[in-house]
């Protein structure tokens, strides 16, 4: 089991990408989700030597508890995919009108995200292609459902979800939806994932942008549209 701590998302990137380097197909999309994961997954693209896009997702937190999420939305063109977290939502009775503001006002947040990370700059092919979901780590997993779910009905040719550190039952619940999982480090003593960081400082919008830009632009025929 990996054990180190990595110094910084870029660090844990660059650890990430040497293990992806020998496990993905040739022909393969790195999606980041922003925005702490893009940093990860530029860093994991240029080990790749693959092109890089941002997947908009925004986890749905509990009005009272925003950092458990009970549920998460992707952007995926014009629509936005739900996921449910069921047990989240049962325990803690949370009616429809509550889930439905918060929703609201998620969707409105991942739009101009969105607009503020891509800019001018075109979604990427997904259609026929593996995708490789990266994020700076797994907690519930939330939100990287929501990621699967939208890339899904882009038909690729098959999906890995890549992270440095996750919780064992969120990694084993997400493998059970995926092509691969590889996640460097589960411990059992998991409590958050800024655990295995150093520096886990919160990732501003340049930030991404910027690690956008570290990576080369892909040729025109990768690009055209989710």
């Amino acid at each position: 089991m990996f054990s180190k701590r990595f110094v910084d998302r870029r660090d844990a990137g660059r650890l990430l990408g040497r293990r992806l380097v020998v496990t993905v197909p040739g022909d393969v999309v790195v999606l980041g989700l922003p925005r702490g994961g893009v940093v990860v997954a530029a860093e994991v693209a240029l080990a790749l030597g693959a092109p890089l896009d941002v997947l908009v997702v925004r986890k749905l937190g509990l009005p009272w508890q925003p950092e458990l999420a009970m549920g998460a939305i992707a952007a995926v063109g014009d629509s936005v995919e739900t996921v449910r977290a069921e047990a989240v939502l049962a325990a803690s009775q949370v009616d429809d009108a509550t889930w439905a503001s918060v929703r609201h006002r998620e969707v409105a947040e991942l739009r101009r995200r969105e607009a503020a990370y891509r800019g001018d700059r075109p979604a990427l092919r997904l259609g026929g292609r593996h995708v490789l979901l990266v994020d700076d780590g797994l907690a519930t997993g939330a939100t990287m459902r929501a990621a699967v779910v939208a890339v899904l009905r882009q038909a690729p040719a098959g999906i890995t979800v890549a992270v440095p550190i996750g919780s064992p039952a969120a990694c084993a619940a997400l493998a059970e939806e995926v092509d691969d999982l590889v996640c460097l480090s589960a411990p059992s003593s998991f409590r958050a994932v800024g655990q295995a960081y150093g520096n886990f400082g919160a990732t501003s919008d340049s930030e991404v942008r910027e690690a956008l830009a570290r990576v080369p632009a892909p040729p025109a025929g990768d690009t055209g549209g989710r």
